[in-house]
């Protein structure tokens, strides 16, 4: 009797010993199936949105700035006024050549002064009372030389002198014409241009004084803000940047297996955790990335290298609370 209970007892042990290897490999079996499943890949990427760099072309020292990080501004808004002591002394040395040479057209148009026409006139009357004494002094030589009473010495002197004076004569009527008549064409075309190059130099320095009051170019916050206030801005040194954050994007770097139904103009659902909402986006922008990008190697196994892609895609609709930076994820 004891023996058949002990047979019992050990065909009860084995059995039992035999269900919890079963049980045992089965666990291992599924535990092992979900460590070893391939999990499916995420598809993950990062808000940007459009962003505008504010610098001045005239270097300075930072004056005043008209905002901050976080403020929103309007296009047209006054940011940062630079003092810069440069351009205005150049502005002031454009406007005197200007003067300079708007004196000289001046005096080019409306010729010279009265007192000076006035003088290039008497100096034409006593060249003509000489030339006339001149010429008198030259008949009676002329005369006398003919009845022989003189040489011929004395007659050539005298008409030697008659040609001197008629010269000086002739001298004397076109600096009064001149001074009369004013500056000749090309001398008022010159002065003309003088006054327009300095003008154009005027123009190009105001050019630069306007530079030194620097607006917003478009309707947006202020990101970030480089200098303080009396520190100097170096020609084209950034000052700050103004982000549209109306004109976002989303950037998601995507293996080209993964590609599967992404294409232009195709809205996709994705999902945002730090709000915990769903989106919806359109693709608007696709293309490799290139060798120097990350990529997968699988030639080891036969088959061929899979790139990366960069897709773009744009919210449907505008989200106020959605900010640069936050991660988003594409739903399956």
């Amino acid at each position: 009797m004891n023996t058949t209970n002990n047979k019992s007892l050990r065909k009860n042990n084995m059995l039992l010993a035999f269900i919890t290897l079963i049980v045992a490999i089965i666990l291992v079996a599924i535990v092992g199936w979900f460590i070893l499943k391939p999990r499916k890949d995420i598809i993950q990427g990062q808000v940007e949105a459009t962003e505008v760099r504010i610098s001045s072309k005239v270097p300075g020292r930072i004056l005043e700035l008209r905002t901050s990080e976080g403020k929103k501004v309007n296009k047209g808004d006054t940011l940062v006024i630079i003092d810069s002591p440069d351009v205005q002394a150049k502005l002031m040395q454009a406007l005197a050549a200007r003067e300079a040479a708007q004196a000289k057209s001046t005096k080019a148009i409306n010729g010279a002064r009265e007192e000076q026409i006035n003088s290039a006139f008497a100096m034409w009357e006593k060249a003509k009372a000489g030339m006339d004494i001149a010429q008198k002094s030259y008949n009676r030589m002329q005369n006398l030389y003919d009845k022989g009473v003189v040489s011929a010495q004395k007659k050539d002197e005298a008409e030697a002198n008659y040609q001197a004076m008629k010269a000086t004569e002739e001298a004397a009527k076109f600096q009064y014409e001149m001074a009369k008549n004013g500056a000749d064409k090309e001398d008022k075309i010159a002065a003309a241009a003088l006054v327009n190059q300095a003008t154009g130099a005027i123009d190009e320095v105001e050019s630069y004084v306007q530079e030194t009051i620097l607006l917003s170019p478009i309707d947006g916050t202020i990101s970030e803000v480089y200098p303080k206030v009396g520190e100097l801005a170096g020609t084209g040194s950034p000052i700050m940047n103004v982000m549209d954050r109306k004109d976002a994007w989303v950037v998601f770097n995507v293996r080209e297996d993964l590609l599967k139904g992404m294409q232009i103009d195709k809205t996709i659902d994705a999902y945002v955790p730090a709000l915990d909402k769903n989106i919806k986006l359109t693709i608007f922008y696709m293309k490799d990335m290139g060798t120097y990008a990350s990529w997968k190697a699988t030639k080891t196994n036969g088959q061929y290298d899979l790139k990366t892609f960069e897709v773009k895609a744009r919210p449907v609709e505008y989200m106020e609370d959605l900010f640069p930076g936050m991660s988003v994820v594409i739903n399956d």
